[in-house]
């Protein structure tokens, strides 16, 4: 049992390419505790979208130790991961993967549907006040299609916190999206985080890193950098920066 949130311990996983062996992440040793806003950075190639598949308990590792909340996610079986991957990760992805037929609350309510033992009315309940959280809360009977990119991305940051997981993971989750609507979702983590929940995001650009607490840079599969961010960028105060959109 670990003492962290998520710890990683000689953490590695190869794929094998025809006769040759890639070593997509090189037995890394990692701790992220809970309340932390971290990046995790580097280019192509460099392991992050590994190390993201992994922690998210969406693929599993060659070698190594997971340990989720105190669970060793490295030992469990299939339907195990299934219900952590529901219970205790929330997703937000660059492509925000509504259902385009389901209104905004329906979307929210989708994890919520492996959850057999809650009531309809809970249900309904708990996804209204998901998309409170995001701002949305007049907009849970509009379609995705009805929405813009920016709603559609917070609907989907919704979905992801409606089962109150003990970590958010956002890959490139900007990347979709104008400047304004960029910092404006940024905005979001920062609150969720600041309310305590942990909050793990993959990027490539600085700039967006730059609103984590803690950054973390790959190379090769292997850690490059581990700093803590003393000055992190204020999305509110970002906001108030930008010209005014016109009507």
């Amino acid at each position: 049992m670990s003492a962290h949130l998520i710890e990683l311990r000689k953490f590695c996983k190869d794929y094998e390419m025809g006769e040759f062996k890639v070593h997509a992440l090189r037995c890394i040793d990692l701790t992220i505790d809970n309340g932390e806003f971290i990046a995790i950075m580097g280019a192509s190639g460099s392991g992050k979208t590994t190390l993201m598949n992994l922690i998210g308990c969406l693929d599993k590792p060659t070698s190594g130790e997971y340990y989720l909340d105190g669970i060793g996610v490295h030992s469990i079986d299939d339907e195990d991961l299934t219900t952590i991957r529901n219970q205790k990760i929330g997703y937000v992805f660059q492509s925000f993967y509504l259902l385009p037929r389901t209104t905004a609350k329906e979307n929210v309510e989708l994890p919520l549907l492996y959850r057999t033992n809650m009531h309809l009315h809970e249900r309904h309940q708990k996804a209204q006040q998901a998309l409170q959280t995001v701002g949305l809360a007049d907009r849970a009977h509009h379609y995705p299609n009805q929405l813009s990119g920016g709603q559609q991305q917070r609907v989907a940051i919704a979905r992801a916190i409606v089962n109150d997981p003990v970590f958010l993971l956002a890959d490139e989750p900007t990347g979709n999206l104008d400047s304004r609507t960029s910092i404006e979702v940024l905005a979001f983590f920062q609150e969720l985080n600041r309310q305590g929940k942990t909050i793990v995001l993959v990027t490539h650009e600085h700039d967006i890193a730059d609103y984590a607490k803690r950054q973390i840079t790959f190379r090769d599969g292997r850690i490059i950098s581990d700093v803590i961010n003393q000055n992190p960028s204020d999305a509110l105060e970002d906001l108030k920066k930008l010209p005014a959109l016109e009507d």
